[in-house]
């Protein structure tokens, strides 16, 4: 069968394809550990599950308008207006079947064939193949691992030009967990409003996983607001990955345009899931303030065990439940009588010799690093670094 050449541009996720392999061997009967997707391995707090089974029981369950219902949009309106005294109408919210539907709806709104999306390093690995989707070229910034992934912000702005479309960046960052700066944030806000034809594209999906002080907007700085699109979503901070429920805010007209746009594709979200994150939104946050508690004291441990392996090096990240280390000082030595040549041979080998499943730093830019998840339990997070020492000393 022939495909098209826009579906062949695009490749296979690799944090995917890494959890493919896990579940394989796990069917082959092999205690695998998988650290390798970006799921809190927590429920659903009770307190938005009676929120579904209420709209359940009232019978919410047709169709609900392309952008969103109209409870939703106020609860994240009244959000923006809490957290960051912004204040945001419904008409500038978009509700989607996950944050990376919001994201794909811009970029496909924005970027016309040829035209090109800055992208910092390390990147989500759906970024840049959204961009290839949309025909578009991503351009790529370097970040330092030294200083705990802060952007080269005089690299992106040499690399604008008339092609510039769009600036994509996660902060926390998804895969090292780093945040950026109120000083980047605002050296970055001070580029855009120099080339109006620019529109930021700020993926916050995990500001509520954030361990040292208060989550960073860049929308709290002034004059950028019509060049300015936040995403986010109720996935990591409330344990809501399967419900699928993610939002956008930005200007009308770009709202308006992605309203057209995915009312062609899937319509309107799935109604009870819109009516749980509401609620999620707007109600009692003592389970998401646990769920932090947990992953910080993970992140701790975690940075101690790595600590612990000779070879590798790793940085203490602020948020997300990740972390980035870089493992390329294994690069060209033989392990199992096979040479580790890069980060997808480094974690074939754990996975294969350890039965840990990590995800290589080539699918996030950066292929001397891999990234590890610990969304899991801290026994299993363990035995798991149990075993990649023994793997590797």
């Amino acid at each position: 069968m022939n495909f098209t050449t826009r579906l062949n541009r695009i490749k296979e996720s690799l944090t995917i394809g890494m959890a493919k392999k896990a579940r394989e061997l796990k069917a082959q009967g092999k205690d695998v550990i998988s650290l390798s997707l970006g799921e809190p391995d927590f429920d659903t707090p009770q307190h938005i599950k009676d929120a579904a089974i209420h709209a359940i029981d009232s019978g919410k369950t047709k169709y609900t308008p392309v952008g969103g219902i109209p409870e939703l949009k106020s609860a994240i309106c009244s959000k923006f207006q809490h957290d960051y005294n912004l204040e945001v109408t419904p008409a500038n919210v978009m509700v989607s079947t996950g944050a990376k539907q919001c994201i794909m709806n811009a970029i496909l709104s924005l970027v016309d064939h040829g035209e090109e999306v800055i992208i910092p390093l390390p990147y989500w690995v759906s970024y840049s193949e959204m961009v290839n989707f949309a025909g578009g070229k991503s351009v790529f910034i370097p970040s330092k691992f030294e200083e705990g992934f802060a952007i080269d912000i005089e690299a992106m702005e040499r690399s604008i030009n008339d092609k510039t479309r769009v600036i994509l960046f996660s902060s926390p960052n998804n895969p090292a967990g780093s945040s950026l700066s109120y000083d980047q944030l605002k050296q970055i806000a001070d580029i855009v409003k120099k080339h109006p034809k620019i529109t930021v594209i700020s993926d916050e999906i995990y500001e509520h996983i954030t361990f040292d002080g208060e989550h960073t907007t860049i929308s709290q700085f002034d004059g950028i607001s019509d060049q300015l699109i936040i995403v986010n979503g109720v996935s990591k901070g409330f344990a809501m990955t399967g419900w699928r429920i993610g939002y956008m805010v930005g200007p009308k007209e770009l709202i308006s345009a992605c309203d057209k746009l995915q009312g062609q594709f899937t319509s309107g979200a799935n109604s009870i899931a819109q009516w749980a994150a509401a609620e999620a939104i707007s109600g009692d946050m003592k389970p998401t303030q646990n769920m932090l508690n947990t992953f910080r004291k993970r992140r701790d441990m975690m940075v101690e065990l790595l600590s612990e392996i000779p070879g590798v090096e790793t940085d203490t990240p602020k948020g997300a439940f990740y972390l980035f280390p870089k493992v390329s000082s294994f690069y060209g030595k033989e392990f199992g009588g096979r040479t580790i040549n890069d980060s997808l041979d480094f974690c074939d080998y754990i996975l294969n010799t350890a039965l840990v499943s990590l995800v290589p730093g080539v699918a996030f830019g950066m292929d001397e690093h891999v990234r590890i998840s610990y969304a899991s339990s801290e026994e299993e997070l363990r035995e798991a670094m149990k075993r990649i020492k023994a793997a590797l000393t």
